[in-house]
Formats: C-alpha cells, structure tokens, sequence
C-alpha cells in the first residue's frame, strides 16, 4: 500500500489478505504517522497497548470481518485501560470494561490506535470546545473542523485511519463529515447499543461511523449494531434495504445556504444530481415543522440530561468546565418537570404532524450544515455561530430518524459541501446502500486526500441489518405495466430479475377472469420456459399480498432456469380443464401483445 492510495477498510484488507502487509506492519505504518501534538488526538496508545491487541490478534481467525484494520473512537467512548475525558480533564475515569461497540469490533479483528478530540462533554457542532485545542478543518485550518466528534473526523479526512467512531445527538456524526468531505452514517436511535458510552442526552445519542466511503461506513455499522446490556430508549425495527423506485427525494423549499461560500449553488447542483444519479425526483419539502422540533433540543428541556453527566462537577468546580459548554449545560436549572412534559407533548404533537410526509417522499436530502463558519467567527459568537450549523441536524434523533451525510462537491474556495439523506427509523442499510450510489459518481477526492485515486469499486460488501424478504416471481397481471403491478408497489417490493423458469412449465388464459390473469402449471415433460420477474417484498407485507390472491390462483414454489426455487404462483390444477394454453408465446406479455395484434386486424 503506498502513501497515495487512499487508506480505506476495503484497501487495508486487500493488503492484508494479498499478503502486502501483516497486521503488525499495518499498524506500524499507521502509527508512524501519528502525533502526540496533533489536536486531533487526546490520548494515542502506547506500545504496550498495541502490543497486547496484536497478540491477542495472533490468537484469532484472520477471516475476521476487520482483522488488522487500525481505527479510531471519539474520547466519550470507553476503552477498557485508557483514560474517558469527554475533553474535561477534571473529568477523566479509566473505565475496567470496553464499550459494547468497541469489543465488538476487537472481536472482529480491529486494532485501536488511539482516542479522539470532542467538543467538552458533546456539547456542541463546532469542534473548538477542548482544552485539548482546536481541531481545525482538514482542509483549511482557518475553517472548523465540525464537531463534537471533530477528532474522529479528522483523522479518517487525513488518512490517519480508515474508520472512527463518532457519537451523535444534534448532529456530532453528520456536521464534521460535511465539513471533511466524509461519510458519517448516523443509525436510528437505539440501533447500537450504548453501554459504556458516555451520555451527552442519553435518551438520543448514538455511535455514528466516519469513513472515506459508504461501503466502509456500512461494514462498521453492521459490525457493531445490535442491542447490549445498556438501557435502550428506541426500538429500531429494520425496513427492507432498498426505497421504493422512482425514489422522490424530499428537498426544503427554501434551503437558505450561505451565498458567499457558494452553498447555495452546491446546494442546487446536488439536486440535480439527484435524476441521473438515483434516477430520483426532488419533491419540495416545508421545513418548518422540522425546525419546530430542532429548536427543542437545545431551547428546550432536553439540556437537563447533559446536567445529568456534568452536573456534580458544575457544582464543585464550575471552573473545569469550557465557559460556552458550561452556560448550556447550567440552562438545565431553568427547567422543571412540567416543562419536561409540555415539551415531550409537543414534540410528539410535531412527529404527528410530519409523519403524512412519508407517503409523499421516500427520503430527505438536505444540506449537511448551511454554512461553515471560521474558527475567528466562532470564536466571536460561540453560541450563534454553533446554533447555525444543527439547522437541518438537530431534529433528526428527536424524530427517531436515520441519516448519512456525504460528500457533495468542494466549492470554487476549495471547501468541502456535504448533504445528508434522512429516512425514517430503520432504514439504515437503505441509506447506506443509497449513500454507495450517490457516492460512487462523484469525481471527488476521499477526504482531504487531494490527488488519491477514487476506488473503482464503492459498492457495500456488507449492510446493517434490514427487514428480512421474500423472494416472489410474478407471471402474469403483477408484472411491470400489468393492471395488478401497483399491488407491489404498494408493498414496497424491489424488482430483482427478469427471467424465466425451467422448462418445465405450461402456462394458460384463465377465463373468464377480471384482470384477465394467466396460471401457471407444472408439468413433468412437454414444458418450456415462461417469462417472470423476480421481486423482492418484505415479509411483513406476506401476509396482506396473500389476501389479495384470488383462487384458483395460490403462493407456492416456482424453479427458474438458473436452478433457484423462489415462491410464486402457482393454478390449482382443476382450473385449467378449459384454459387456452398459451406456451408457446413464452409469457403472458407475448400472449397479450399478441392477442391485441389480432384484435386490430380484425378492426
């Protein structure tokens, strides 16, 4: 692997299994590059530490998922042996145990080379709020860097590590990103499990994923998805892993991007992106409800959770505290529990009222963040300035969504611009297999790697987990264009193939039958192959389909000539005494087109 190849999950393997490096060498190449005074970073691991997690390596499959990739966690997240500041160093505890998210990816072979800069205790969308220092952007130190999970975002930006893990509850795994020119897939609340996570609102935060590519960020997700011993708040339920097609994109009627960096025009040229890229059609999308729900996290009484946390060492030693995060986090006192409550009514008010947008769109596409301040302007007005950038971030959790940000374009003042895709709960593996294809046409760098070549190959080796289908072939009135179609639109079902069965089939006119349908018959010689399409549909919607089939007609299994049984329907045998057998055009669509043919020439 050379210094110019950009350094993802799926290069480092290639490596590692082409026999280009060993894990050791890996991590030594890697940790080379690294530095102590680097603001990115709050504690590197020393070689002892290394060390021990190469050894432990040595013990296991080299089969593993991410065995030897170096990676990165934001320092909020416990590491069995290391110190947990939160950037707060009056703070710090060295935690006995891993957090559920880290041992999973030990267990999956990762190797951890160090913890990451943060906003002070999550707080905040700006990366500039550590005693640690400034992280600033990777690609403009004038600019910020994002936050809170500003370290993790820089070092995968560098090339430091292919992966970091962020957290995210106003927008900590989606603002640095954009601002990076990175992915950072942000799962539905309660998709990971959060034990040994330090809280910032512990009833919304999640473990978000940076990474150079969607497929990087997608493989890490599915590696540490799934619940823990941990309190859980939300119940992720996983959706089919594709939306519907044509996808209608939900964009704000009025996206109020900042002129003078050129968002505003980055911001339009991502529309129009969305037809050749998605083969998507944008649908204009009133913003304000969301707004409404965003001003709740930080005006409203979800702050006492951050008191929770720091609340003993505001009252002991207010001083420990940076002064910005120490003002938001002392606003708790300004709440009670009624007003815990009037909010907790109005927010689900809200989620009531945006909920109908979901019929019209399929997923939302917004600007990442609408501006990127400077660290001189943030340093002016910390509050305005960090208030501006969760515009289109801070309502996601509250609503229980997913989203990914990823990379847009970089602007005529070489900055990055980044836009987030927002669907609801549970469509992770949809949103990253999304973000691969959004991603996969852009000629852009990986992060701040200017002058790497992009990969070829950007498609997910592995997704996070989806609602479990079915494979259903249709054959007759249920294909595209058929009078019946629109019954699997309505399910959400994904076309997979076109195709036909083995040549053991007959097909015939079933008569008399409103849509005219045809049955489908299995036989032991004399058979050809019959035109079907092969759907997917989630097997939640099994159940309704069947209630449509009317009989003779039923659900059951169907060989296509490449040798794969899938369902599909079948004729109940009695029916076909006096059906007009029509095999020999091969399909019902020939027997149809046919049929109108001969109906013309008689006119």
């Amino acid at each position: 692997m050379t210094t110019t190849r950009p350094w993802t999950i799926a290069a480092c393997l290639e490596a590692l299994h082409g026999g280009a490096l060993t894990p050791a060498r890996l991590v030594e190449k890697v940790r080379a590059r690294l530095s102590a005074d680097d603001p990115a970073w709050i504690t590197l691991c020393d070689d002892a530490f290394v060390a021990a997690q190469l050894a432990r390596l040595e013990a296991l499959e080299p089969s593993l998922p991410l065995y030897g990739v170096p990676f990165a966690v934001k320092d909020n997240i416990d590491v069995a042996g290391l110190p947990t500041t939160a950037a707060c160093p009056a703070f710090t505890y060295v935690p006995t145990r891993h957090a559920g998210c880290v041992q999973r990816l030990l267990d999956a072979g990762a190797v951890l080379v160090g913890k990451t800069n943060l906003d002070q205790f999550a707080t905040g969308l700006v990366g500039t709020r550590s005693p640690y220092g400034e992280v600033p952007n990777s690609f403009d130190q004038a600019y910020v860097s994002g936050g809170s999970s500003s370290g993790s975002a820089s070092v995968v930006a560098r090339g430091l590590v292919p992966f970091a893990l962020g957290t995210d509850t106003a927008g900590s795994g989606r603002v640095p990103a954009g601002f990076n020119n990175l992915v950072g897939l942000k799962p539905t609340p309660g998709a990971v499990g959060m034990r040994g996570v330090l809280p910032a609102c512990r009833t919304l935060d999640t473990v978000s994923v940076f990474a150079l590519t969607a497929a990087d960020a997608a493989r890490v997700l599915a590696l540490i998805e799934g619940p823990d011993e941990g309190a859980a708040f939300h119940a992720a339920v996983p959706r089919p892993p594709w939306f519907a097609a044509p996808l209608r994109v939900g964009v704000p009627l009025v996206p109020d991007c900042d002129a003078a960096l050129g968002y505003d025009r980055a911001f339009a040229a991502a529309v129009a992106r969305l037809e050749p890229a998605l083969q998507a059609r944008a649908v204009p999308v009133d913003m304000r409800p969301f707004f409404e729900v965003a001003q709740l996290l930080y005006e409203g009484p979800w702050v006492a959770e951050r008191h929770v946390v720091a609340g003993a060492l505001l009252a002991e030693a207010p001083q420990a505290l940076d002064p910005v995060v120490r003002g938001v986090i002392a606003a708790a006192a300004g709440f009670d529990a009624a007003d815990a409550f009037r909010a907790r009514y109005r927010l689900a008010e809200l989620a009531r009222a945006i909920e109908p947008l979901w019929r019209d769109i399929d997923v939302l596409m917004v600007p990442t963040a609408p501006t990127l301040p400077t660290r001189a302007a943030v340093a002016a007005e910390p509050v305005l300035r960090n208030s501006e950038l969760g515009r289109y971030t801070n309502f996601v959790n509250l609503l229980g969504l997913a989203a990914i940000a990823l990379p847009a374009s970089i602007t005529p003042q070489r900055l990055p611009f980044g836009v987030t895709f927002i669907a609801p709960g549970g469509s992770d593996a949809a949103l990253a297999a999304l973000g691969a294809r959004w991603q996969s046409g852009l000629d852009l760098p990986l992060g701040a790697q200017l002058g790497a070549p992009t990969p070829a190959d950007l498609a997910p080796a592995r997704l996070p987990a989806a609602a479990p289908t079915l494979a259903l072939a249709v054959v007759g009135a249920h294909l595209q264009g058929m009078p019946l179609h629109g019954q699997l639109v309505e399910r959400g079902c994904r076309l997979r193939e076109r195709t036909r069965t083995t040549a053991r089939y007959r097909l015939h006119a079933l008569p008399g039958s409103v849509p005219a349908k045809p049955g489908l018959q299995r036989v032991a010689q004399g058979g050809v192959g019959i035109e079907v399409e092969v759907y997917d549909m989630p097997r939640a919607e099994v159940g309704g389909f069947l209630a449509l089939i009317p009989p003779p007609l039923g659900l059951g299994s169907v060989e296509l000539e490449s040798g794969e049984w899938v369902h599909g329907f079948i004729c109940e045998p009695l029916a076909l005494a006096d059906a007009e057998d029509v095999s020999a055009f091969g399909g019902w669509r020939a027997y149809l087109q046919d049929k109108a043919r001969v109906a013309d020439d008689a006119r």
